[in-house]
């Protein structure tokens, strides 16, 4: 039998569990060994998503509406499989500018507004207390039912429950103790909370298990499976209708909800925090576009079997439907499969509770807080010297503040709706920040005004439609005020706002909030002005993947600033150990010694911002630059020209000083290129002087060989012999040079002739090697050959790739050693490459030179007395003709003991053989 105490018990042992995975996945992290980069747990954290309404409300909707449960699912799972692009983006944008919370995302997005951060603030706060307080009452009734085992029915009058009994109170402050101890570990908010994390990620796996269990249970357990199930409640028509569409209205009402889970899926301060400011690196997305969506399915598999079973065992509605996954191994005895179920029920609050407090309390220190503070010059916080202490304060009185709202909404308003309404009422308060989220993100023309005016607009209809019949439901305004609206003007009732009827009262509060949100937002934002600071934020956040790492922001800063009074700054909310190591290492990265640098360019303000607004905001954040920097944000004509819709933000100079040095480093340029090219014109006359001397030697050889053949016909046979040889030798090396030429042209004008084949690697290097056998053998050099075994066949040009190796080899015999020559060829292979190097014994090729030996007019001397025989072109040809393969040709190793050159050709047939292919 389950008694008060066990339930208590294994609560506590259950907290204290999350309180110790917390405290070692914090530990982990401080020793440089955090798992909260691991996809999984990435993944697993966002099943933060699934709450207690997930766990008991969405079997209370299955059993009242049937299939209305699912949109609510469907909608997160739409985002994650069709929309991950924008969720990349939101986390992208957060990484580049250390955002901290929805809030400063939205604030950033409008020129860092202090007003716009406090609204956004305001209407998170005003909107999710209602869904903390649904956690709460999740977990004190389903303490209730549990309590009552084997009793499945809690009297209907009975006696309220004091305060200091009262479990929702002391979950309360139990949560938010422990998002005090691991959510402000850090000052800085963009840092990731690792215990956090890895509990919430825990805390996925539990519910998940508890709600599978209860499911395989009732489906497996009380009935013979699913056909059982459902061919039972088929036989009653109130249970048919609910494995039906039948309902009137029902496809709207699916919209609607798959509209507003969509939204809640990256609004949801919750979601936020986990989807954006958790995130390690981008890559954990990929595990989360398909394993949350997994995981939204397996949650759900088992909802309507248990609200179809609850129903069959409680036919006559005294059993409350949202209990269900409770009640019914209550009513069948396994008060170890209940306890779990409470456990998960448990983790399921606990998880969103713990993410909601660690965000909203950010928001408020950051956002709300922090500003007032630090605008109010009669307290002196701005000559503060250490701010840590203040900024812990604030947020850790946020949290327990934030906990107490959520108890006192649950105590005084939270009973006279389910689990579903309360969610659905804080899903549509968080919707109220699409169009300025969503359309700062895709669409440069929104602006400050159109944002507040809309999150204006759309908040008041959102009280007026939803909050406030709320409040007139648990008595605290008269019931009047839904039937006949206030004053009695029919117009204005809260349910049937200017006459429009027929909708649900979701549906109707969601079409005129949008209505007027993002009406307000549009044609505000078309029909005022944007500042220079909106008009840049703009850029930097709908061109994200051009500017994140360019840091373009860098440069709106005009006037002057003391490295150390930026510092100082810095250590007053960072801390003097964490504000030196991002000094030290930003000086470092740029080549420069600090105490070398007296005063703070615009790079370095921007870099201070960006660290301070990870620890108070971007809004808070700006307002302490700014009385430092003895200057003011550069007028719109100083900034940027906009070009045209697509309003790209072009390069300008702030002063006269930075045009000079910009001018000096391109008169720079222009001297290092003019020597180049200098260079370059020599290397073209020593060129032409090359290949004269080379096309006139053989031609020489030609004509004084055929002269004497011509002039004296009776010459010995042997003779005559030796002059035809020695003129077809001379006669194939000028057609090898003329060759050369040619194909040095082809290829650069795009023209060469390419024939893709099946290549066997060994098989054309021993050609090749044929081909040099006659020289190898005339100059005595030893040749060593080794081929790998079991080497793949590659696609390319069997002739092009002997050109290239019968090169290398050339080069190599040309600059052997003369007294002992060797020449060592290997081919072998990679992972994903085929490997050919040819060594030799030489004096080497200097290691300056590697690049320049590539060239089309250099000609290596090392390793011989007097100019070498050639053109030069053999390697920049050859270099060209593995670059179209896909590979690379390079100077592997050189020293005075020799040089080895390596060709790595892709065993992946490149790009450019492929369309020659075709």
């Amino acid at each position: 039998m389950l008694v008060d105490w066990i339930i208590i018990l294994s609560s506590i042992c259950y907290l204290l569990l999350l309180f110790a995975i917390a405290y070692f996945a914090d530990k982990r992290a401080e020793r440089g060994a955090g798992i909260t980069s691991h996809p999984y747990v990435y993944a697993l954290s966002l099943g933060v998503y699934c709450t207690s309404w997930t766990f008991y409300g969405s079997v209370g909707r299955a059993a009242s509406s049937g299939l209305d449960f699912l949109p609510i699912y469907i909608g997160p799972t739409l985002v994650f499989v069709l929309w991950w692009l924008v969720v990349k983006k939101i986390i992208r944008i957060t990484k580049a500018h250390r955002i901290t919370s929805i809030a400063d995302f939205i604030s950033s997005r409008y020129g860092k507004s202090t007003p716009l951060s406090v609204l956004v603030t305001i209407i998170a706060v005003v909107g999710i207390v209602p869904y903390i307080s649904l956690q709460l009452k999740a977990v004190a009734t389903s303490f209730n039912v549990l309590k009552q085992y084997p009793e499945v029915i809690i009297p209907l009058n009975s006696p309220p429950i004091a305060t200091v009994a009262d479990t929702a109170f002391w979950v309360a402050l139990v949560l938010a103790i422990f998002a005090i101890l691991f959510g402000t570990r850090h000052i800085d908010n963009s840092e990731h909370h690792d215990g956090v994390v890895v509990a919430i990620a825990f805390e996925s796996v539990v519910k998940l298990l508890a709600f599978l269990a209860v499911g395989v249970f009732v489906t497996f357990g009380i009935y013979d499976g699913f056909g059982d199930l459902f061919s039972k409640a088929a036989q009653r028509p109130e249970l048919l209708s609910l494995m039906t569409f039948q309902k009137e209205g029902s496809y709207i009402t699916w919209v609607t909800l798959t509209t507003l889970s969509m939204v809640a899926t990256v609004c949801l301060p919750r979601q936020f925090q986990v989807i954006a400011v958790e995130n390690v690196n981008e890559p954990e997305l990929r595990k989360g576009v398909w394993f949350f969506p997994l995981y939204l399915l397996a949650i759900n598999i088992f909802v309507l079997p248990i609200a179809l079973g609850g129903l069959l065992q409680f036919p006559d509605g005294h059993v409350n439907a949202e209990t269900f996954i409770l009640t019914l191994p209550m009513a069948h005895g396994q008060e170890l499969l209940a306890l779990f179920v409470f456990l998960g029920g448990l983790s399921a609050a606990t998880s969103m509770v713990i993410v909601a407090t660690i965000a909203l309390s950010t928001m408020v220190c950051n956002d709300l807080v922090m500003p007032v503070l630090l605008r109010w010059k009669w307290l002196g916080l701005r000559e503060k010297s250490d701010f840590t202490g203040v900024l812990l304060f604030v947020r850790r009185s946020s949290m327990i503040l934030i906990q107490l709202f959520g108890y006192a909404y649950f105590r005084f308003l939270g009973e006279s709706d389910a689990l579903v309404t309360i969610g659905l009422i804080s899903f549509a308060a968080v919707f109220q920040f699409a169009p300025a989220m969503l359309g700062g993100m895709f669409w440069k023309g929104g602006n400050r005004l159109g944002a507040m005016t809309g999150l204006s607009l759309g908040f008041v209809v959102w009280a007026y439609t939803l909050l406030l019949p709320s409040f007139a439901k648990s008595g605290l305004l008269p019931i009047t005020f839904i039937a006949a609206g206030p004053f009695s003007i029919e117009m204005l009732r809260p349910y049937e706002l200017f006459g429009l009827q027929g909708l649900d009262h979701l549906t109707h509060a969601l079409f005129w909030t949008t209505t007027f949100n993002v009406g307000a937002y549009i044609c505000v934002s078309l029909y005022t002005k944007h500042s220079a600071l909106e008009r840049v934020q703009g850029a930097l956040f709908v061109d994200v993947y051009r500017y994140a790492d360019q840091s373009p922001q860098s440069q709106i800063w005009q006037g002057s600033a003391s490295v150390d009074e930026l510092f100082d700054l810095l250590v007053r909310f960072l801390g003097r150990a964490r504000a030196d190591r991002a000094y030290s290492g930003y000086f470092r990265d740029r080549g420069l010694e600090r105490r070398r640098v007296a005063t703070a360019d615009a790079d370095l303000v921007n870099f201070t911002e960006r660290l301070l607004a990870g620890a108070i905001g971007s809004a808070s954040a700006r307002v302490m630059i700014s009385s430092v920097v003895k200057g003011e944000v550069v007028r719109i004509e100083e900034v940027m020209k906009i070009l045209d819709e697509t309003s790209q933000v072009i390069e300008y100079s702030q002063n006269l000083e930075q045009k000079s040095q910009e001018l000096e480093t391109t008169t720079q340029q222009l001297r290092a290129a003019n020597v180049r090219l200098q260079e370059l014109d020599r290397l073209k006359d020593e060129f032409l002087s090359t290949i004269s001397h080379e096309l006139r030697t053989p031609l020489t050889s030609i004509r004084s060989f055929s002269e004497i053949l011509c002039d004296h016909p009776d010459l010995e046979d042997d003779e005559k012999n030796r002059f035809l040889g020695i003129i077809v030798k001379e006669s194939v090396r000028l057609t090898r040079l003329i060759n050369q030429v040619l194909d040095l042209a082809k290829i650069e004008a795009g023209q060469m002739e390419w024939v893709v084949e099946d290549l066997d690697v060994p098989q054309i290097v021993e050609n090749s090697l044929d081909t040099m056998t006659a020289i190898l053998n005339e100059r005595e050099i030893e040749l060593d050959v080794d081929f790998a075994p079991n080497l793949p066949m590659i696609k390319g040009d069997k002739d092009r790739l002997m050109q290239v190796i019968v090169n290398l080899l050339s080069n190599a015999v040309k600059f052997c050693s003369h007294t002992q020559g060797w020449v060592k060829v290997t081919v072998s292979r990679t992972a994903d490459e085929m490997v050919i190097t040819v060594a030799d014994n030489g004096r080497g090729i200097p290691w300056s030179a590697r690049e320049y030996i590539f060239e089309k007019f250099h000609q290596s001397r090392e390793g011989l007395a007097d100019k070498p025989h050639g053109t030069g072109l053999g390697l920049s040809i050859s270099r060209q003709i593995v670059g179209y393969f896909g590979g690379r040709l390079e100077l592997v190793e050189s020293s005075s003991k020799g040089s080895i050159f390596g060709v790595n050709l892709p065993l992946v047939t490149s790009p450019k053989l492929l369309e020659v292919g075709k």
